[in-house]
């Protein structure tokens, strides 16, 4: 629905919840399934992406990947420590849970920027994409002293996104960068002997399963340009968010540029919080969104009924009324134009359960 960002924040809520609902009902879908069973079988590397909670990043769909292939980890300009004990509780589970199934792991560790305007670039790290890159080359490092420097089980790889054109930039660990913006959809036959060159410490079968990613992207950004030629791209690349998430498990919002999706990752939460309310007021201030509301949504997914789940209502809810007290305290006037939602999601069957309405 190409103009939703311009309805009234009642139907855009509406809109939400039936995309999601859609959304799982697709990925539970038989063809869904085995569709995933077969992309798991010939691409047995278990991805995880590391990135911002700015809307318009979605690195899914800008490589083409089927849902639940790409695991997600958001938070404020792509900004992680993994001395965080939540974080690393998180993602080690998940290592160990991909490794004791006998698959590899390939973590993108990505930074964003825009070429068009260095003010559409992250926020977060106030626009300097070199401060960006570094960030995650000290995240990369620091994977490195979690998972052993060979990187054969776990490999870290730093990549740039760009938003403009939502392409990728692939770094190698001597400092060359394979950008994608460069290249053309038929220059896909190219990649594997490119990324062979740059990358020649990593499991072959890592590469091959990185392959289908960037294959995607080059077909991703031709459709990219073909809407800019047309002129239909500009509002697209620039911020139009209209929900806050807060959590876990919104991969159902694959729509771009929709929500500024944060983590329960930082020890800090408040500033995150803070940062995307304030693009929110931005977004109305500029007329990019309606000014009569937006949506905060906290989420929390589940692996099990019982204890599991009820503990996912729990941390929903203090999610949900931290978030609340942030917005409130800092951005008043906002506060009054802010719709709550609280859900737990299950992981199994990516179905979203409303708790409060």
């Amino acid at each position: 629905m190409k103009d939703i960002h311009d309805r009234p924040i009642g139907e855009r809520i509406d809109w939400l919840f039936d995309l999601a609902r859609r959304y799982g009902d697709t990925f539970r879908s038989p063809e869904a399934w085995l569709a995933r069973q077969r992309y798991l079988a010939e691409h047995p590397t278990a991805i995880a992406v590391l990135k911002c909670m700015d809307g318009r990043i979605n690195i899914a769909v800008a490589t083409r990947t089927p849902a639940g292939i790409l695991m997600p980890f958001r938070n404020l300009g792509g900004m992680f420590d993994l001395g965080w004990p939540h974080l690393g509780e998180v993602l080690i589970h998940h290592m160990l849970k991909m490794t004791g199934a006998g698959r590899r792991v390939l973590v993108l560790i990505t930074y964003h920027w825009s070429r068009g305007d260095p003010k559409r670039g992250c926020a977060g790290f106030r626009f300097d994409t070199a401060a960006a890159i570094a960030h995650t080359q000290a995240i990369r490092r620091q994977m490195s002293q979690l998972f052993g420097t060979a990187h054969d089980s776990v490999y870290p790889l730093v990549c740039g996104f760009e938003t403009d054109e939502e392409s990728l930039a692939v770094h190698g660990p001597d400092g060359s960068v394979l950008d994608l913006a460069t290249l053309a959809a038929a220059d896909a036959a190219t990649l594997e002997p490119r990324l062979a060159a740059l990358l020649p410490d990593m499991p072959a079968q890592m590469r091959a399963d990185l392959l289908p990613l960037l294959r995607g992207n080059l077909e991703h950004m031709a459709q990219i340009r073909q809407q800019t030629a047309r002129a239909e791209r500009l509002l697209d690349i620039e911020h139009r968010e209209w929900v806050i998430c807060i959590g876990r498990g919104f991969d159902f919002l694959h729509t771009p540029n929709m929500a500024l999706i944060i983590g329960p990752y930082s020890p800090d939460l408040a500033d995150p919080v803070r940062k995307a309310a304030g693009i929110i007021r931005g977004n109305m201030l500029a007329g990019r969104i309606p000014d009569d509301g937006f949506l905060l949504l906290a989420s929390v997914p589940f692996d099990e009924i019982g204890v599991d789940r009820a503990r996912a209502e729990m941390k929903a809810d203090f999610l949900a009324k931290f978030a609340a007290s942030v917005v409130a305290k800092e951005l008043p006037e906002l506060a009054a134009r802010m719709a709550t939602r609280t859900a737990v999601l299950d992981w199994g069957s990516r179905k979203l359960e409303l708790i409060t309405t």
